[in-house]
C-alpha cells in the first residue's frame, strides 16, 4: 500500500467517525452548509467571519460545534467598553504576597466565539487579531501561548444595524472564511421550532472517537497538484483590478497573496470532506466565495450597478479556464 492509499484510508476512518457524531447532535437543523464550512474552517486551522442578523443561531452553532468536536470553548461579547485586558487578561497584585499575579482571559480557549466583533473598539479587535496571527498573547513582560487548536469564530450583524461599525479591510483580510447564515425556510423553521420545544438533554461526556488535530494533520497532506496550484493563482490574480479590465471599474483593491494561501487551505479540507486525498477544481469552486468575497473592496460605482463581491467572484469563476 503507497503513501497516498494510506492517507485515503486515515480519511475515510476520520470522516466516518465525524459524520456518524454529526449525525447524532443537532447543530443547526437545516443549515447543513453553515456546518460544512464550520469544518473547513477548523480543518484548515483558519478562523472565520460569521454573519447573520440577529436570532439565527451564531451563538448557538458555534457551542455545539465545540463540543461536537470536545474542545474547550468561551466566549466574549463585544461591546463599546471593552478594553484589550478584558480578553487577553492582566496582572492582579496580591497584597499579602507582595507580588502579582497573572489573571488568563477568556482567549485562552480552544474555540472562541468573539460575538459581535463589529461593535467593539479598534484596540480590542487589534488585541483579538494579534492573538490569531501570533498564536500567544503577552501579559505584563510574559508570553503565554494559546492551547493548541486555536480558532476564532468572529460573528459580526449587518453593517446596517445600529451601533455597527465596518472591520478595517487588513483585520477582514486575517479570516479564512466569512459564513453567512441565511433566514431558514418555512418548514425548517417549523422543524427548529419542534426541536426546540421538545428538546432532551444529552450526555456531552461521550468518548469521541476522533482527534480534531489529527484531522487537521491529515489536511495539510492533501496533494495540491501543480496545475491546481496554477488555477489558484490565476483566480487570486483575477480579482486585481490592474489585471482584469472588465472588472476595474467595480474593484477598489482585489485579493492579497494570503488570500492564495486561504483558498488553497480551505481547499484541502473540503477535499477532506468529499473524502479526497487530492484537490480538485470543483474544491476550489465550492469555497472561493465564502474565502474571498469578504476581502474585495468595493468602489462606489458597484453598489450603484448592484454588483456585490460574490457575484464578481462568481463572474471570475466563469471565465477562468479549468485546466
Amino acid at each position: 500500500m503507497n503513501s497516498s492509499q494510506i492517507l485515503q484510508k486515515e480519511i475515510e476512518k476520520h470522516l466516518l467517525c465525524l459524520k456518524k457524531e454529526i449525525a447524532n447532535q443537532n447543530i443547526l437543523i437545516g443549515q447543513e452548509n453553515t456546518i460544512h464550512q464550520l469544518l473547513i474552517a477548523t480543518l484548515a486551522q483558519g478562523h472565520s467571519l460569521i454573519e447573520s442578523p440577529p436570532g439565527l443561531g451564531k451563538t448557538t452553532a458555534v457551542k455545539k460545534f465545540s463540543q461536537l468536536l470536545n474542545l474547550s470553548f468561551s466566549r466574549i461579547q463585544f461591546t463599546p467598553d471593552l478594553i484589550p485586558a478584558d480578553i487577553t487578561g492582566t496582572l492582579i497584585y496580591i497584597s499579602k504576597d507582595s507580588e502579582f499575579s497573572t489573571h488568563l482571559g477568556p482567549i485562552f480557549a480552544n474555540i472562541i466565539l468573539a460575538d459581535e466583533i463589529n461593535r467593539s473598539p479598534a484596540k480590542v479587535q487589534s488585541a483579538l487579531l494579534e492573538a490569531m496571527q501570533e498564536k500567544q498573547v503577552t501579559i505584563g513582560e510574559k508570553s503565554h501561548q494559546l492551547p493548541q487548536p486555536f480558532i476564532v469564530f468572529a460573528t459580526q450583524n449587518p453593517l446596517s444595524y445600529e451601533g455597527t461599525y465596518p472591520l478595517p479591510e487588513a483585520q477582514l483580510d486575517r479570516f479564512l472564511l466569512k459564513i453567512k447564515i441565511p433566514y431558514p425556510s418555512a418548514n425548517t423553521e417549523k422543524e427548529m421550532l419542534s426541536h426546540l420545544l421538545n428538546k432532551k438533554e444529552k450526555n456531552e461526556n461521550t468518548q469521541k472517537e476522533f482527534c480534531i488535530m489529527k484531522m487537521q494533520k491529515l489536511v495539510k497532506k492533501i496533494h495540491l497538484s501543480t496545475q491546481i496550484l496554477e488555477y489558484i493563482t490565476t483566480i487570486i490574480q483575477s480579482t486585481r483590478p490592474e489585471n482584469n479590465e472588465k472588472l476595474k471599474p467595480f474593484l477598489a483593491q482585489g485579493c492579497s497573496p494570503r488570500a492564495s494561501y486561504h483558498l488553497a487551505l480551505s481547499s484541502q479540507a473540503n477535499a477532506f470532506l468529499h473524502n479526497r486525498s487530492y484537490v480538485i477544481p470543483e474544491d476550489i469552486k465550492e469555497v472561493a466565495a465564502s474565502t474571498l468575497s469578504h476581502r474585495l473592496i468595493m468602489k462606489y460605482e458597484a453598489q450603484i450597478e448592484k454588483i456585490t463581491s460574490s457575484s464578481i467572484i462568481e463572474k471570475i469563476l466563469k471565465e477562468t479556464r479549468v485546466f
